[in-house]
């Protein structure tokens, strides 16, 4: 055998790729096809000796009510069919099916909303019918899917958890005691850059942001425990297996679209999942009787005095695990585990996008970072002592405006967490049934030519007029409190996104830091910017941002 051919990676069948095209075709790729051919045999005899049996009356009950959509064929329905960036798939079907429409994935019926009034009738008008997300199976397996926030049902458990993480960690009030953790982490980035910078060495901006996030949110979970003696194996090994849950829980798992195929996990998802849950549990124990105990030495040392920084995240809720006893829903150490998991992933991936989509765009709009740029000399102040401050930040209305229009142009979830109502209703006229899975398509409708002059332009001026109306002639507030269902990044109703005041505050912090202290360009070997998406439960740059930076200010590094 040759070199080349030793090193070769296996290719898929054409006939595989023309009609799978969502499927990443690498070296899975035969265990993928193995899986399909086994799930048709199974899921042929299902359909014929099991849902021909079905009630001929509830069938009627429902034909020709349900949303309009693209044929499928037998067995598999539109999965076939469906393309890679499904995101832009679903808005072109849109264009020939109407904003609401059917599709049938696997088993599965699925029904997708791609227009705001149709979004907003189920999303707000019902929202209590559709307050629970479609659990995918992968989720089941870790501490969340059953004991966190995300994907909790409609409930007391949901209500109990909501209300400590809002009340605990992510009101204003809340937020207010972590400042000094934010501003010391926000110069500690600016300090690398500014090395960077002396050095004439490029950045990588997915890196770069997403370590200062995992310091922040992880600082606000349980304080300095993981930069404590002894514990730097834990801090490895707990980041190690966010990315490694991040990384597999976007992958296609047959059982989400043929439930029976579950128990028998053709792919071996579950057992690699369980795998990293058996990880998880354990790292978070250990992080967890490390706080304890560090708890327990305060209160029997005589000096009580406290930073209130000090206060953590995992203190409020092992406290309230403690008085919890005799309520509604009793706090348990797994629901601590669930939630933190939830934190950790929503509140980082999501946020290091964002920064990454922006900076792209103001690469490519020069004229928009030199605004952005001349604002901050303004508020903050262009001499070497001045330092930007979340306190600068209500007065960055620019900066605010490019945060907006890159939420609206790439929203971090492009598709929100799939819904299910609990009951029948409808929603554009037609039947949307109990048990199905309701997609909405944000990535679409904040793209809607009928709401937005140019959609596909990166335009921040148009978050700038305050008097501007939409097609409803009402004027809009552009807001993220998802009253306006033609901009609502965070989500909308009881399921809005509990961290949008941090994602917000997190965003213009670090692109105040990062714009004002330097200047930014692309590598010398590289004269344009590929600003190709990468479809995901997050909506990543294909290619990661690659910059040089050169400092605005001489002193930048000991200004920080």
């Amino acid at each position: 055998m040759s070199p080349n051919e030793s090193s070769c990676v296996p290719q898929s069948h054409p006939a595989v790729r023309y009609w799978w095209p969502w499927l990443d075709v690498d070296g899975e790729t035969i265990l993928l096809w193995v899986c399909l051919v086994v799930a048709l045999l199974v899921a042929t005899w299902y359909y014929f000796v099991i849902a021909k049996a079905r009630s001929k009356k509830t069938m009627m009950s429902t034909l020709g009510r349900l949303p309009p959509g693209p044929p499928g064929v037998p067995i598999f329905g539109n999965l076939p069919t469906l393309d890679k960036n499904l995101h832009h798939h679903l808005t072109r079907l849109a264009k020939t099916y109407g904003p609401v429409m059917s599709l049938r994935l696997g088993r599965r019926l699925c029904v997708v909303v791609s227009s705001p009034s149709v979004a907003k009738e189920l999303l707000k008008e019902q929202d209590a019918i559709v307050a629970n997300h479609d659990v995918p199976t992968s989720a089941m397996v870790l501490p969340n899917g059953l004991h966190g926030l995300a994907w909790a049902p409609h409930g007391q458990q949901w209500r109990t958890l909501r209300r400590l993480t809002v009340g605990g960690l992510l009101s204003s009030a809340s937020l207010d005691p972590y400042r000094p953790l934010r501003r010391r982490k926000i110069s500690q980035m600016v300090q690398r850059v500014h090395d960077c910078a002396v050095a004439g060495a490029p950045v990588q901006v997915r890196n770069l942001v997403y370590s200062t996030l995992y310091d922040v949110i992880t600082g606000m979970l349980w304080g300095g425990v993981l930069q404590e003696k002894g514990m730097e194996k834990a801090a490895k090994e707990f980041r190690q297996v966010v990315e490694d849950i991040q990384g597999t829980f976007g992958r296609l798992n047959i059982s989400d679209f043929f439930p029976i195929l579950a128990p028998l996990d053709l792919q071996g998802l579950e057992r690699k999942r369980k795998k990293i849950a058996d990880r998880l549990h354990r790292i978070l124990d250990s992080i967890i009787s490390q706080r304890q105990r560090v708890i327990m030495e305060e209160q029997s040392s005589t000096n009580s005095d406290q930073e209130k920084e000090d206060v953590d995240f995992l203190q409020l809720l092992l406290r309230a695990k403690d008085s919890s006893g005799e309520t509604a829903m009793p706090l348990t150490m797994d629901h601590i585990k669930g939630l933190f998991l939830d934190l950790v992933m929503a509140g980082m991936d999501t946020t290091t996008t964002t920064i990454e989509w922006a900076m792209s765009e103001m690469i490519e709009n020069k004229e928009t970072m030199r605004k952005v740029q001349e604002e901050l000399d303004q508020v903050v102040g262009s001499l070497e002592h001045n330092l930007v401050d979340e306190t600068h930040l209500p007065n960055l209305h620019y900066l605010n405006a490019v945060v907006k229009e890159t939420l609206r142009l790439h929203p971090a979830a492009p598709i929100m967490l799939p819904r299910t109502p609990s009951k029948d209703c409808t929603a554009g006229g037609y039947m949307i049934p109990r048990g199905c899975r309701i997609i909405v398509n944000l990535w679409g409708m904040q793209r809607d030519s009928d709401a937005w002059d140019r959609p596909s332009v990166f335009d921040p001026e148009r978050f700038l007029n305050i008097n501007m109306k939409g097609a409803d002639n009402i004027i809009k507030k552009w807001d993220f409190s998802g009253n306006d269902f033609h901009f609502f990044p965070f989500g909308t109703g009881r399921r809005i996104c509990p961290g949008a005041l941090l994602a917000d505050r997190m965003l213009t912090y670090s692109l105040a830091a990062l714009l004002h202290s330097f200047d930014w360009r692309l590598p010398e070997s590289r004269t344009t910017l590929d600003l190709t998406e990468k479809f995901g439960v997050v909506l990543r740059k294909l290619e990661p941002l690659v910059l040089v930076p050169s400092r605005r200010r001489a002193s930048t590094r000991s200004a920080y």
